[in-house]
C-alpha cells in the first residue's frame, strides 16, 4: 500500500520527455552530506530506528575513485580525455574549481559560459523517461505533484521528504522490495526525493568539502539532480550497512538489484564502465525508475539513460 502524501496526480506519460542536445549527465546521486552510513536499521527487520530529529543528513557517498580518460583525467559525459575542472592534455587542475589548482585560472569565467550555453531544459519533467544530468535541468519551478510515501522500510523513521518517490515508482519500489525479501535480501531506503533547496545545500556542502571538481563526479548541482524527479532512490541493504559507499557493490543486495531491478522498472543509473557517459563514478545503490519496459531495452543493449535518450527531444533554452 502506499500512503499519500499531499500531492497527487494521475498517471504519467512514459516516453517522450527529454532533450535536444542531450549528451551528458549529470543527475546523478547525488550529494550527501557527511554522515554514518551503517547502523542505522533495525538489524534483521527492516524496521528504521530513528535519527535525530531533522535529520536530513545522508550517508557520505564514497570517494570517487580513479576514473580516467585518455589523459588520466575524469571524463565529461560524452567525453573522452578531460574533465570538466581539469586542464589541457595534461590532465592539471584548473584554478578557480574549488581545490585551490594552479594553472588556467583565466579560462574558468569563459568555461563557465561556455557549459551555461550548453546547458539545456527539460522540456517534459513530468515524463517517466525524462533525462536529467549535467547537461539537462528541470525547469526551476519543478515539483512533482504526485509525490507519496512507499511502504517501504528506509533508513530512518521520521516522515521526511527524502522518503517520497513519485506514485508510479513508489509502487513499482514496493514490488521490487517485496521481491528482494522473499529471495532472503531485504532491502532499505536510504534517500528519494530531493527539494531543489535541498540538492542546492547538500552540493554546497560538498564543494565546501572536496572541492567543485571532486563534488561533481559524485554529486549533481541543484536543478540537475535525479532526486528531483521523484523517480530516484538510493537504497542499502536491511542493516543499513554500506549506506550509499563503495562497499555496497560487493554485497549479495547489490548483486541481485543488478540483475532484477529492471523487472520492477529500474534501472542502475551510473554503472560501472559508463563514467566518461554519465558523468558520474559507479554507484550500485542509485536506482532510477524509468518503466518496464524501457528498463529492460537498457540492460539488453547494455545502454545508459543518456545513449538510449540520443536522439533528442524538445527543450527550451533557460532564460538568462
Amino acid at each position: 500500500m502506499l500512503h499519500k502524501g499531499r500531492w497527487m496526480l494521475g498517471p504519467l506519460l512514459l516516453a517522450g520527455a527529454l532533450l535536444t542536445g542531450c549528451g551528458t549527465q549529470s543527475g546523478h546521486d547525488e550529494a550527501r552530506p557527511p554522515a554514518e552510513a551503517d547502523a542505522q536499521v533495525q538489524p534483521g527487520g527492516g524496521e528504521a530506528i530513528g535519527q535525530p530529529q531533522g535529520g536530513a543528513a545522508e550517508p557520505a557517498p564514497s570517494k570517487p575513485e580513479a576514473q580516467t580518460g585518455a589523459s588520466g583525467a575524469h571524463a565529461e559525459p560524452g567525453k573522452t580525455g578531460s574533465a570538466t575542472g581539469q586542464s589541457g592534455a595534461g590532465g592539471g587542475q584548473a584554478a578557480g574549481n574549488g581545490d585551490g589548482g594552479a594553472a588556467g585560472s583565466s579560462g574558468k569565467p569563459a568555461q563557465d559560459a561556455a557549459e551555461a550555453d550548453a546547458i539545456r531544459v527539460v522540456a517534459k519533467p513530468e515524463a517517466i523517461s525524462a533525462l536529467v544530468n549535467k547537461t539537462n535541468k528541470l525547469p526551476d519551478s519543478y515539483k512533482p505533484d504526485d509525490l507519496v510515501d512507499p511502504d517501504v522500510p528506509f533508513t530512518f523513521k521520521e516522515k521526511l521528504e527524502k522518503r517520497y518517490m513519485r506514485k508510479e515508482a513508489a509502487e513499482a519500489l514496493e514490488k521490487l522490495f517485496a521481491a528482494a525479501k522473499q529471495d532472503g535480501l531485504p532491502l532499505a531506503g536510504v534517500s528519494a526525493y530531493r527539494s531543489r533547496e535541498t540538492q542546492a545545500a547538500l552540493y554546497a556542502s560538498y564543494v565546501k568539502r572536496d572541492g567543485e571538481a571532486a563534488a561533481s563526479k559524485y554529486s549533481a548541482k541543484p536543478g540537475h539532480s535525479e532526486h528531483e524527479t521523484g523517480l530516484a532512490v538510493d537504497v542499502t541493504a536491511s542493516n543499513g550497512k554500506c549506506a550509499a559507499q563503495n562497499c555496497f557493490g560487493v554485497m549479495k543486495e547489490a548483486k541481485w538489484l543488478d540483475e532484477h531491478a529492471h523487472e520492477y522498472g529500474f534501472i542502475i543509473r551510473y554503472p560501472k564502465g559508463k563514467e566518461s557517459i554519465t558523468g558520474y563514478q559507479y554507484e550500485p545503490w542509485h536506482l532510477r525508475y524509468v518503466g518496464v519496459d524501457t528498463a529492460k531495452t537498457l540492460v539488453q543493449d547494455g545502454l545508459t539513460l543518456e545513449e538510449y535518450m540520443n536522439q533528442g527531444v524538445p527543450v527550451s533554452q533557460p532564460k538568462r
